[in-house]
């Protein structure tokens, strides 16, 4: 089949080299065991050949043996696994290097999601350019970068890609085999886990050497278009960070590692602003700005390496002296560097003191906890009536007073309230650090009723904050499919409470709200799930408009699809004239911030993708964007469908049985990758609803089987035409960029599955029917996504991550083996302690290479 010019030049530019390199790297001897480099290709040649044939995976790895043991004692058998582990990780960190070293020539696969084309498209229009500029002022995109155990890459690791990015740019022979070299000495793994302080660290290193440049880039690039000053600028790129913040299931996260990750945000940037003040300084010897100039020195050096217990926002100053020294220039100097005094100006009123806004969220059943607790301890100032927990929710709203107080908690109290008290006092000290926005967001998880708002709102008053300054915004997050359902009902109850009302006005009538895609994925099926968010959002734009609120939607999303993932940027421009898009937040989470924003031009390309996506979705709106009536009953007769064949798997008693057979679920508590346990209430039997959804996704995608990627889209799209339906889901698929979207991204979940590899369990007993249950859908699924895009093969119309996807699973499909061959082992039962020991160590090392190939599996 002849090749397209887009997979033509991935061809050339991404495999080829990276099969150079490959076989460069493949003769370094890192390891004692002789022959590795050697026997890893033949070894994936017999994998590969073993699959095909539907063999289990201790035929294929004894066989190999076998073949092979004039190369492989007996003895080193199972050291030369855990080798051949060690040489694909290094794969893929290459394979990763390669890929993004070629990306300018091979990533921009759709020249329109750029945001030069936008600009370009608005050169010559005066209305249209009038229409963006006005949209600028109102729009902004927030990236969250979340503390999800799939990061799996520790920072010496992380450097070394970034080196060898740069390196494979220039075709640096000598320093690519240095760095090869590091690489296989290198170790990938972390001894302990990681604390929430580590987490943050890690992620910092995205926002120092990413972020920091490429948002102010970006901010740059649309001043200029606009002829915008630097220091007037409406910010267009915000950061969010919940390292440290996020304490919901976690209860490593405390009011002290919040307190140091809030404290080292703010050193890192003052460090970042002072390596920037270094060059300025260079430049800018003058006359005229000499007291400036020591002011700005004496700050940034003593913010940066010593820094005070208790800082202040130095903001306000640092900008009057930048301003003051830009003054100068342009009276006395001719201007002469003043770029460099607009690029610093530009960073400091993007970032402030604070880098990225720190969110706290914590569970609303702990939120009633502490609230409990305090009105148990202080019934008589408080007057709140002793049965509360019994009143019906519309008798609660009326029993909260809202009055102010300074209440301390005894030293006796359960951990959990502790830290909810504590981190409500500590939010103000880190807004009197780093500004308002350094930490000004309070989400409450498991969200479902209006009075879990309020009961926060008051402990805030309770713990000596006032109405006027009460610089909170209280984010509710729905997720389930039931908690979604009920969203606008909630909502209605806030905006018409008189309390909350006005405390919203204070806000500038701006309500955030987070629906999260994971645990209603889980919870109902990716379909219903995609639908049950979609719907969600017309009613809640619907309420908020009744109500004059500028609505602000926080997606759970940025991983793989079954989380909400995928082509984002498609799923916001696709958002209709029903769905407030003015602004555009999300979660960036796990692999996906390694493999999206690992470098500045894939961070670049992919925030700019969604800027675009905003901004075109306001001046360009498609009218098949907006459903109708009949395509919304078709989208939710289709999400019914699908959900009853989700929950009719999900309901089989062998469901999370054969998870736990077949899957490494219950060994992703051992690796050192993560402060957060796999599970809520981590000390009681496994139950589906206490697994973490990025456990229960990831555990579904090492077995190549990402069910909750795709299960129950086929017997939607067949039940759809069994009924006369198919030529009105074919015309939603054409003008509907939303459904469009979920059927692309069903697609990409699909890519990344191989039931071939777990074919062998067809013939077990007591699995084997489930298995083919699965197996059956995800053919039937395929036929039907096939039939209606039009493909004859799953993502034709993205040739070039087809191909990333294809390599990738090649490249990890022996770790796939391994890890089933050492899970099989394990089961038997009659491992010596050591031996189990061995296998279980197998196991979870074969985790982190899948992961990180995949890029947005988990």
């Amino acid at each position: 089949m002849k090749l397209s010019k887009k997979q033509a030049v991935f061809e050339s530019e991404v495999i080829t080299r990276f099969e150079l390199f490959n076989s460069l790297f493949m003769t370094l001897p890192f390891y004692q065991v002789k022959h590795t480099g050697i026997l890893l290709p033949f070894f994936t040649t017999h994998c590969e050949r073993g699959v095909t044939e539907k063999l289990d995976p201790e035929t294929i790895i004894e066989s190999f043996f076998d073949q092979n043991d004039q190369y492989v004692r007996e003895s080193d058998r199972i050291d030369l696994l855990f080798r051949i582990i060690q040489y694909i990780e290094r794969q893929v960190v290459l394979f990763d290097a390669v890929e993004d070293a070629a990306f300018k020539k091979t990533g921009r696969s759709d020249e329109a999601g750029l945001l030069d084309a936008v600009l370009r498209q608005t050169a010559n229009n005066t209305e249209l350019r009038n229409k963006l500029l006005a949209k600028l002022n109102d729009f902004s995109l927030r990236l969250v970068l979340t503390a999800h155990p799939t990061q799996f890459y520790p920072g010496p690791v992380l450097s070394i890609i970034t080196d060898l990015t740069e390196a494979l740019k220039k075709n640096d022979i000598n320093n690519i085999h240095l760095l090869l070299h590091q690489l296989g000495k290198t170790p990938f793994m972390m001894k302990s886990k990681p604390t929430p302080v580590d987490e943050a660290v890690s992620l910092a290193w995205f926002l120092e050497n990413v972020f920091y440049p490429v948002a102010s880039a970006i901010q740059s690039k649309i001043d200029d278009e606009f002829d915008i000053p630097a220091d007037e600028n409406k910010q267009l790129v915000e950061l969010g960070f919940w390292p440290g913040g996020d304490r919901d299931g976690n209860p490593n996260v405390t009011v002290e590692s919040t307190k140091r990750v809030a404290v080292l945000l703010r050193t890192i940037l003052f460090r970042c602003y002072y390596r920037d003040f270094r060059i300025l300084k260079r430049r800018i010897t003058f006359k005229g700005v000499e007291k400036y100039m020591d002011i700005l020195q004496e700050l940034f050096y003593e913010n940066s390496f010593n820094p005070p217990d208790s800082p202040a926002d130095e903001k306000p100053v640092i900008i009057h002296n930048l301003q003051e020294i830009k003054r100068v220039l342009v009276e006395y100097h001719d201007g002469l560097f003043v770029e460099l005094v607009d690029d610093l100006l530009r960073k400091v009123r993007t970032f402030g003191c604070f880098f990225a806004t720190l969110d706290i969220r914590q569970d609303s059943r702990i939120i009633r906890q502490a609230h409990a607790y305090l009105r148990t301890c202080f019934e008589e100032k408080l007057a709140i009536p002793a049965d509360f927990d019994q009143l019906d929710e519309e008798a609660k709203q009326r029993a909260l007073r809202f009055d102010e107080h300074d209440l301390s908690c005894s030293e006796d109290a359960p951990p959990l309230v502790v830290d909810t008290l504590g981190v409500i006092r500590l939010i103000k000290s880190i807004q009197r650090w780093g500004g308002e926005r350094a930490a000004q967001r309070f989400i409450i998880s498991n969200c479902q009723q209006a009075s879990d708002i309020l009961e926060l709102m008051e402990l805030f008053l309770w713990s000596g904050w006032q109405t006027p300054a009460l610089h909170i915004d209280f984010v509710p997050l729905f997720e389930t499919v039931d908690d979604l359902h009920r969203a606008a009902d909630v909502m209605k109850a806030l905006y018409t409470h008189p309390h909350y009302k006005k405390h919203l006005q204070q806000r500038g009538n701006k309500q955030t709200i987070m629906l999260g895609f994971s645990d209603s994925t889980k919870d109902g099926g990716y379909l219903m799930a995609n639908w049950s968010i979609y719907k969600a959002k017309i009613e809640l734009t619907a309420i908020a408009r009744e109500y004059d609120v500028d609505l602000v939607f926080f997606d759970g999303r940025g991983g793989p699809p079954a989380r909400g993932g995928g082509k984002t940027q498609r799923f916001y421009a696709s958002m209709g004239k029903e769905i407030a898009n003015d602004h555009i937040q999300l979660t960036i989470q796990g692999q996906t911030i390694s493999s999206q924003y690992g470098s500045l031009d894939t961070a670049q390309y992919n925030i700019e993708q969604l800027l675009h996506a905003g901004l075109t979705s306001h001046i360009e709106q498609k009218d098949g964007d907006t459903l109708s009536a009949d395509q919304k009953q078709l989208m939710a007769y289709m999400a019914e469908v699908s959900h009853e064949q989700f929950l009719a798997l999900r309901h089989d008693p062998l469901f999370l049985k054969y998870l736990e057979r077949f899957s490494p679920l219950k060994f992703l508590s051992q690796i050192n990758i993560s402060s957060r346990p796999v599970k809520r209430n981590s000390d009681s039997e496994l139950r589906l609803e206490d697994l973490r959804a990025i456990s229960f996704v990831t555990s579904w995608s090492q077995l190549k089987q990402n069910i909750p990627g795709f299960y129950g889209v086929g017997s939607a799209l067949r039940h759809a035409e069994e009924t006369g339906k198919w030529e009105q889901v074919k015309q939603l698929y054409e003008t509907s960029g939303m459904f469009k979207t979920v059927i692309d991204n069903c697609m990409m979940s699909m890519s990344k599955s191989n039931f071939d590899l777990t074919s062998y369990i067809q013939h077990d007993e007591v699995f084997g029917g489930f298995w083919k249950k699965m197996r059956d859908e995800y053919e039937r699924t395929k036929q039907y996504v096939l039939k209606l895009s039009g493909q004859k093969v799953l993502m034709e119309n993205y040739p070039v991550e087809r191909e990333s996807i294809a390599m990738r699973e090649k490249i990890v499909l022996p770790l796939l083996i391994i890890q089933h061959y050492a899970i099989r082992q394990l089961q038997k039962g009659a491992l010596k302690e050591k031996e189990s020991e061995v296998f279980s160590k197998l196991v979870t090392r074969t985790i982190y290479g899948v992961v990180n190939a995949g890029r947005n599996l988990a």
